[in-house]
């Protein structure tokens, strides 16, 4: 995978040189590949992961023992004095200097917040990882409905060119038979609204394509500037509208990103609870430290100061008796963790009923386009009738016209009922955490 990225990476920068001709032809597997490889989001998510191995580190190194060491020099301006039944005690001396250097080596023997701590941060990396494939999953399931709108505007542009070609043809048709006095004006005018009706559509559907394939580099994260070439066609995957994909499955949303999102968050707050249990526990360490002194020395060569070294030992042990603040925070976790289990509920409930919003509407487009099928062949059947009866004298110029809207129309609805199932099932794919 990482040589894939890395070959990806290389061929786009030399697409990014200019060139003659800056071009790449597209598949829908080949536009999700470059998406998951230069959209800037994937990229933040696995930082975010980097990021939380880091604290994960962090964590266990806080069981590690610590060295500290100081180091002071202290000049004594007029020295403490202290007066007792009219006695005074000079506490030092007054002008001279006090040196010390210490060293401290402090252990952790027992500590049961850090235990937890160490777990609590692999479950976050859990929960990265996971933040992370349902990014790339709604990245896939952006790109790849974009894609396919690219294709809906591809082949709504060809259905639109076909139509205006056909227009022209008969607009031509008709301007001969006028000029000779064969039709009358009336049908002149029909067939030159119709041909100028037909333009305008071909120049809305034009721009809807750009605009369509501009979102979808933006989704990929490459320049927009380079041209994208997809030799595809909506029609290519009626075969693929098929009844099984309605058909539900049992623990289907296991995979769902939402919901596993939602059980580790339950998880870190159940560790955060035990966490906070800790504060109950009594903690235990030991700490070593070494000195070296020099008393009331009247210059400052440090060097040639008298030191006298001291050491102690310190075991510690630190037992929490009352606080009333860890009563609370308990009690604020466990009301946390109700309210994450019946979001969780309401969540699962609103991702069955989008899972079966999306297997009725696939359906209802598998019924759709198996009718505008039949309704295109039709369509065109009634074109080529029209046609002749109207080059023979038996039709009217606004039976052809009639026809041929109702042809464009008919093409339209049947793409846009693969598009409507494609769609959705991408979205059913994204909703069921199901992996490209």
């Amino acid at each position: 995978m990482k040589e894939t990225k890395l070959f990806l990476i290389i061929g786009l920068f030399f697409v990014g040189i200019p060139s003659f001709s800056q071009q790449i032809d597209l598949t829908l597997q080949k536009a999700i590949e470059i998406a998951l490889a230069e959209n800037p989001t994937i990229r933040v998510a696995d930082k975010e992961i980097q990021l939380k191995e880091n604290a994960k580190t962090e964590a266990w190194m806080a069981l590690l023992p610590e060295v500290t060491a100081n180091a002071s020099l202290q000049h004594t301006l007029i020295a403490a004095e202290m007066k007792l039944s009219g006695n005074s005690f000079k506490m030092g001396r007054d002008g001279v200097n006090t040196g010390n250097v210490s060293a401290a080596l402090n252990v952790p023997v027992f500590a049961p917040a850090v235990y937890q701590a160490m777990k609590l941060s692999k479950q976050d990396i859990l929960l990265a990882q996971e933040k992370a494939r349902g990014s790339r999953l709604d990245l896939i399931n952006q790109v790849t409905k974009a894609y396919y709108h690219v294709l809906l505007a591809q082949d709504s542009y060809d259905v639109v060119q076909k139509a205006y070609n056909t227009s022209k043809q008969s607009y031509d048709v008709v301007e001969q038979k006028f000029n000779v006095g064969k039709v009358s004006e009336y049908d002149k005018i029909s067939a030159e609204v119709q041909m100028r009706s037909m333009n305008s559509s071909l120049v809305s559907t034009k721009n809807a394509l750009s605009l369509v394939k501009l979102q979808l580099k933006v989704l990929m994260g490459i320049n927009p500037d380079l041209e994208v070439n997809i030799v595809d066609k909506l029609e290519n995957y009626q075969n693929e509208m098929l009844l099984s994909e309605v058909t539900a499955v049992a623990d289907e949303l296991q995979n769902n990103s939402t919901l596993k999102q939602l059980d580790l968050n339950k998880s870190m707050l159940e560790r955060n609870l035990k966490i906070q249990r800790t504060n109950f526990m009594p903690t235990v360490a030991f700490s070593l430290t070494g000195q070296y002194q020099s008393l009331y020395n009247d210059n400052w060569k440090v060097w040639d100061y008298e030191w006298s070294p001291s050491a102690s030992f310190t075991f510690a042990v630190s037992i929490p008796i009352f606080k009333a603040s860890n009563w609370t925070k308990l009690k604020s976790t466990k009301i946390q963790l109700s309210q994450l289990s019946d979001s969780r509920l309401n969540a699962e409930r609103s991702l069955l009923m989008s899972v079966q919003s999306y297997r009725n509407n696939m359906a209802s487009s598998i019924a759709q386009m198996e009718s505008n099928k039949t309704a295109v062949e039709q369509a065109d059947k009634a074109v080529t009738i029209s046609a002749k009866r109207y080059e023979v004298g038996r039709g009217t110029i606004l039976e052809l016209n009639q026809s041929q809207v109702a042809l464009t129309q008919a093409q339209l609805t049947y793409v846009q009922s693969i598009y409507e199932y494609l769609t959705n099932k991408s979205d059913l794919n994204y909703t069921l955490g199901r992996e490209f």
